[in-house]
């Protein structure tokens, strides 16, 4: 009896760069996959990548390799930038289950030794604030909500700790360390580290590099402690250089906006807004210029609609001026036709920034638009030194460089946020955000954007099954 053939073949651990070959010429040949990773066994895949990958332009043949890196130590910065990918796969650091108190702060590494010093002064005031909030919180907390008779005491301590941290976390700021995996492709690490070393942060600009040298050594972490292995993906690390045409792109559309737009008239903003876009031309533009600038998307869009095409298209040919072979679009050029504009915390920022299945776009980290106080911090009697926290963190900001100063941001400090997409992920993030069992904050954000939803497209909006913020579980994780 002749043995089947298997028609599904797992393919071993390869180096990423190995893989792409080997799936590479699996595509292009009549072999098996069996003859294909044989033949990359005895023959040079940085060869091939140099000349089909990053001379020829075919693209796709990155995806096919995919390489894990962890970034331990780095600051919640530039755990957003890395994150800020949309072929991402990962995880970061919880701030919601542990204590972040005892971690320390990364120092901006361009700062002078007086602004270090002045800087690591105000950083070590905000944990120590946060370590008090922490703690009167769990006092607070554990009168309000008396253990229940069927929870046992450990897993009520923990619950009560994390919903304590759900409050004090207010006062954690982006300079404030943590750790991120990540799983991507050798495209996708090509994209982020080219726009690592082009950054504002010489902290980005340090990781850009370094993770290009990690891509040209041997993996530090192996499954077996004795296995020979091959540098992780030597060709990448030399097409890696500095990507200048988003920043450029940028600037050149901050300059445009400041000489072309008309005063602003927006006066207070809710927190969430939605606006329905039709026009693609009308809906780029309006990104574009929501990126450089700190006006809502609904000013924006609703000005851009009233300009000719030709100024729109204006718009435009701004942002690709500098564009070479090489840039890809920015972000802003995709979209969705529901644009959901949100003026949230930071905190709540970093949930929502998980989700991949939208368009993001993320205006400068600014002091501008003020904080979000939890409730709970008025509940307990904490107003005034929460409130003097902050405004301890903002002049003290102020006395450092801009970009320094972004490093003292505390999560509750807001900023705008637009996130473009299909009705589809509008149900998804509304639904699973507004569960009982998440941070308060991004539970009103997904209800908003439910309600949002209903006003703009209630046909649509009804099929929304949201939990309504009111509705709490308050001891449920």
């Amino acid at each position: 009896m002749i043995a089947a053939v298997p028609k599904v073949i797992s393919v071993g651990p390869m180096p990423p760069e190995k893989l792409a070959y080997a799936l590479a010429r699996y595509s292009r040949s009549p072999d098996s996959i069996s003859d294909s990773v044989d033949w990359v066994r005895t023959h040079d895949s940085s060869k091939f990548l140099e000349s089909f990958y990053f001379q020829y332009g075919h693209a796709s043949i990155a995806d096919l390799g995919h390489l894990a890196l962890c970034f331990e130590g780095i600051s919640e910065i530039a755990a957003i930038e890395i994150e800020d990918e949309q072929l991402w796969d990962g995880q970061a650091r919880s701030s919601r289950y542990q204590d972040f108190s005892r971690s320390g702060f990364v120092t901006p590494p361009e700062l002078s030794a007086e602004q270090a010093g002045q800087y690591r002064a105000a950083a070590a005031r905000l944990l120590a604030n946060y370590r008090e909030i922490h703690a009167r919180m769990v006092e607070h907390l554990s009168e309000k909500l008396p253990r229940p008779e069927a929870m046992k005491p450990d897993a009520y301590t923990r619950n009560i700790a994390a919903r304590a941290y759900d409050v004090a976390r207010y006062l954690l700021f982006l300079g404030i360390p943590t750790g991120v995996g990540q799983v991507t492709s050798i495209r996708t690490l090509e994209r982020q580290i080219r726009r690592w070393k082009a950054s504002e942060y010489a902290e980005l600009r340090e990781l850009g590099a370094e993770a290009a040298a990690a891509c040209a050594a041997e993996p530090v972490c192996k499954w077996k402690a004795d296995e020979n292995t091959e540098p992780v993906a030597p060709t990448l690390a030399k097409y890696v250089d500095p990507d200048p045409y988003p920043g450029q792109a940028r600037a050149d559309l901050a300059a445009w906006a400041a000489q072309n737009l008309p005063a602003s008239v927006n006066g207070a903003c809710e927190p969430v807004v939605l606006t329905k876009t039709a026009d693609p031309l009308t809906e780029i533009a309006a990104t574009l210029l929501y990126s450089v600038t700190g006006r809502s998307f609904g000013e924006l869009h609703e000005t851009v609609a009233g300009w000719s095409s030709a100024r729109r298209s204006e718009v435009l040919d701004v942002a690709l001026k500098t564009r070479s072979r090489r840039d890809d679009l920015l972000r802003e050029f995709r979209g969705g036709p529901y644009a959901f504009d949100m003026l949230i915390d930071i905190g709540a920022y970093r949930d929502m920034h998980r989700h991949r299945r939208c368009h993001q776009t993320r205006q400068a980290f600014t002091w501008q638009h003020g904080f979000t106080a939890p409730a709970a911090i008025g509940e307990a009697g904490l107003e005034s030194v929460y409130s003097a926290a902050l405004e301890d963190a903002r002049q003290s900001a102020a006395a450092l460089p801009a970009f320094a100063s972004h490093y003292l941001l505390p999560f509750a400090a807001r900023g705008r946020f637009l996130f473009k997409m299909d009705f589809a992920e509008a149900e998804y993030m509304s639904k699973l955000r507004s569960g009982v069992k998440g941070h308060f904050s991004y539970r009103d954000i997904a209800w908003r954007m439910k309600t949002e939803m209903d006003r703009v497209e209630p046909e649509l909006g009804r099929l929304i099954d949201a939990t309504p913020p009111w509705v709490e579980d308050p001891l449920v994780r």
